[in-house]
């Protein structure tokens, strides 16, 4: 698989088989994906990897807060601004609308859109899962950085055959998975991602892009 295929054929998928990753393939992914850029190769990520009998207790434990109906934790940074402008907000909107209308879910059934999200604490069926945690004294220039660690971990993974999901939905369940994996409190949990091979019996749509021109503006002499 080429670069452009793998870009390309990277999407957030939302349902996955229960097929094994194996262990191997993730290691090979994640010793690539370190040779990511990072300003003055500070590498400022850690990335956990739960697998198997830890990742069933964090599923299991999330499930139990989200049955009992318990208040998400804190937020340790802001998802998105308070107010979103255009076009920001109209992207967003047309988003949950390809993401549920794929699933048959009318705009009006709040309650099946929330068991809908409420996908994300079981990693939508995934079998393996990546938590990316970053120290809480790094600014901003230190988390574009992990963006594009986890894009290169994201296209890599595609390389595999394999696909994921990123989910910031994880940072709401911040200590559910601090009681897993025990991170030092220095760091910050900014995402999960879920990782496996796509079950292509559910159903979901490719959100588009924004025409070139409206994201990106050429200054030439053509």
């Amino acid at each position: 698989m080429d670069v452009y295929e793998a870009v390309t054929s990277r999407r957030a998928v939302r349902g996955f088989t229960d097929q094994h990753v194996p262990k191997h393939v993730l290691e090979g992914v994640l010793s690539a994906a370190a040779w990511s850029p990072s300003s003055s190769n500070l590498q400022p990520w850690h990335a956990y990897v739960l697998t198997d009998g830890p990742l069933a207790e964090l599923k299991k434990r999330a499930g139990e807060r989200l049955a009992a109906g318990e208040p998400w934790d804190e937020p340790e940074y802001e998802m998105y601004p308070p107010a979103l402008k255009s076009p920001y907000q109209e992207r967003r909107s047309a988003f949950g609308e390809q993401r549920y209308g794929a699933l048959g879910i009318p705009r009006e059934d709040l309650e099946a859109r929330q068991r809908a999200a409420a996908a994300n604490w079981d990693c939508f069926g995934a079998p393996a899962a990546l938590f990316c945690y970053i120290d809480r004294d790094m600014g901003p220039a230190q988390w574009a950085d992990v963006g594009m660690y986890l894009q290169t971990v994201m296209l890599l993974l595609r390389a595999e055959g394999l696909h994921s999901c990123p989910q910031m939905a994880w940072a709401k369940y911040r200590k559910t998975v601090a009681e897993i994996l025990s991170p030092p409190d220095k760091l910050v949990l900014f995402c999960g991602m879920s990782i496996g091979f796509r079950d292509a019996t559910v159903g979901d749509a490719r959100t588009g892009r924004a025409p070139l021109d409206e994201t990106a503006t050429f200054v030439d002499a053509y």
